[in-house]
């Protein structure tokens, strides 16, 4: 009996040995769905249209151990399965847009995460002990670059899901949202790193690493100390009447009756908002949909130029100046067409019924604005047509505007989600940053939520006022400080009144250098991840000639 016990037990062991490794493996998958459900509650989402914010400071903490433990060509499958599982939850509203939508971007970051986690688990490898130091240096500089290029995309930077925590947002204006991303992503990798002691080893890990921990306190207190200290005083600031119009025009239904429907609530809204005084009335982000100039100009079409005549005879009866959404045409200088005309989403400014400044959008949505690449990839080019996709011109200028003797800029919807854009709009004397946007295709309130708490960062970067005149949502005004003062439901008609500093008094650090913390966390990752494994590859060749020798 004692040989068939053992023969037995020896046919079990790799059964168990295959069982282990599949329980491992699911367990390890957890941790990721895990982390990929704190990410996407962290912000606005379906659960609540605010987020929770305090999810930010942990919610990276379970792919640590993940990374520690997998080999190298699961790292690989894992960052895969982490950035689709992320970003499905996070932008899950991205389907109200087209059913593509929802493929392409967590597909799009299926491949980032594929590649970064690799290199989080490099830098695990090269600082066993204070490789979570290194881990939050790279998820910034990765934050950084996916927001670069054509692709660029910051949905999902950390940093962003602090939008309500406002003495902490404050050192925005010294770092840009990338000071705050550290912050937040510093305590995730910390505390990842802790779980990967398990309960024998978690004792000694914050012994000796008490000194760490108290750092990070007190970098967090002085943080805290900023922003209650920072934030400006605008009391003596003059005082800018706006009137915001958010008419709730379903974008999808085109034509000329959908298009007069529309005016006629725009119409309606602002003259009922002038009752309350405002110095300058402001529409959404294509409110109007025929071109104004074009058809004015041309005529090429007569219900258009109908419409358009409309428009421009209601604008000429007003008192204050209108700021108008439009799809703006100009003629294709290189066509031989006489009439070929090019399209740009664009900003039109009305005083007295005369249009007097145009901005026209520089940073165009990828895919569902602009597809540069049509030559290398004419099959993605032809399905985007085919989709009815209304591809746009990029504009050239940072305009800025003036009316009765204050100057503003107009990113326009999807701009006020980079940095860049508003900053140099402010440096080009921008006093007020008015954003224009149509996100009702979402159909999300979670998708604007998500979109206003990005736009409310570019006013504390830059300490200047931010107002957002939407179709749907989220209509609302944001002071230097990067408090929402006012805002009105979303997915009503209706108007919004309020009076808004013009604040000057003071210009940022982030104005003035940009992203100069993200651009630094970029150059110090790089150097220490190749001067560590440099090191470690010349510590591995001594070892190996000293053992040869």
């Amino acid at each position: 009996m004692a040989p068939a016990r053992k023969i037995k037990k020896r046919l079990q062991q790799p059964e168990r040995a295959v069982e282990s490794k599949v329980r491992r493996i699911l367990f390890e998958i957890a941790l990721l769905l895990c982390s990929s459900l704190l990410f996407a509650l962290a912000f606005p989402n379906f659960l609540d249209s605010w987020g929770f914010f305090p999810l930010g400071f942990v919610c990276l903490a379970p792919i640590v151990p993940v990374i520690h433990r997998s080999g190298w060509v699961k790292i690989f499958l894992y960052g895969f399965l982490y950035g689709l599982a992320s970003y499905v939850l996070f932008n899950y509203w991205l389907a109200k847009f087209h059913p593509l939508a929802i493929v392409i971007v967590p597909a799009i970051y299926s491949v980032y995460f594929l590649a970064l986690f690799p290199v989080l688990k490099l830098a695990d490898l090269l600082l066993p002990r204070y490789g979570y130091l290194l881990q939050t240096v790279i998820w910034v500089a990765y934050e950084y670059l996916k927001t670069l290029g054509f692709l660029g995309y910051p949905y999902g930077n950390i940093g962003y899901s602090q939008y309500l925590f406002t003495p902490f947002i404050q050192i925005a204006s010294l770092t840009g949202e990338w000071g705050v991303s550290f912050m937040v992503a510093l305590p995730s990798f910390f505390l990842g790193r802790l779980f990967q002691e398990g309960r024998a080893g978690a004792s000694a890990f914050l012994r000796s690493h008490a000194l760490d921990s108290a750092l990070y306190g007190l970098l967090f207190a002085a943080v805290l100390v900023y922003g209650f200290l920072s934030p400006v005083s605008y009391a003596s600031s003059r005082s800018w009447r706006v009137a915001l119009i958010q008419q709730d025009v379903d974008p999808w239904r085109g034509g000329l009756r959908t298009y007069r429907s529309s005016l006629d609530i725009l119409e309606r809204e602002s003259r009922l908002s002038l009752a309350k005084h405002p110095d300058i009335v402001v529409w959404s982000e294509t409110s109007f949909v025929p071109a104004i100039d074009w058809h004015t100009r041309y005529r090429t079409d007569d219900e258009s130029y109908r419409l358009v005549k409309d428009l421009r005879a209601f604008l000429s009866s007003q008192r204050v100046p209108y700021v108008v959404g439009n799809d703006d045409g100009e003629r294709d200088p290189a066509s031989t067409e006489t009439l070929k005309r090019i399209d740009y989403n664009a900003t039109l400014l009305f005083v007295n019924g005369a249009l007097v400044q145009t901005y026209r959008k520089l940073h165009l949505v990828p895919f569902t604005e602009y597809f540069p690449y049509r030559a290398i990839f004419p099959g993605i080019y032809q399905m985007l047509a085919n989709a009815d996709t209304h591809f746009w011109k990029e504009g050239t200028r940072y305009t800025v505007f003036e009316a009765d003797g204050v100057k503003f800029s107009t990113p326009i919807c999807f701009e006020d989600v980079f940095g860049y854009l508003s900053r140099n709009f402010v440096r080009r004397g921008a006093q007020v940053i008015v954003n224009m946007t149509n996100d009702w295709w979402s159909q999300s309130v979670t998708a604007e939520m998500q979109h206003m708490s990005m736009s409310l960062f570019r006013a504390v970067e830059n300490r200047r006022t931010m107002v957002r005149s939407t179709n749907g949502g989220m209509t609302c005004t944001i002071d230097p400080n990067g408090r929402i003062t006012s805002m009105i439901k979303p997915f009503v008609e209706g108007y919004l009144v309020k009076s808004v500093p013009v604040y000057t008094g003071t210009t940022t650090l982030y104005t003035r250098y940009g992203d100069w913390f993200a651009v630094g966390m970029l150059a110090l990752a790089l150097a220490l991840l190749s001067g560590f494994a440099a090191a470690r590859i010349v510590r591995t060749a001594t070892a190996a000639s000293r053992r040869a020798g």
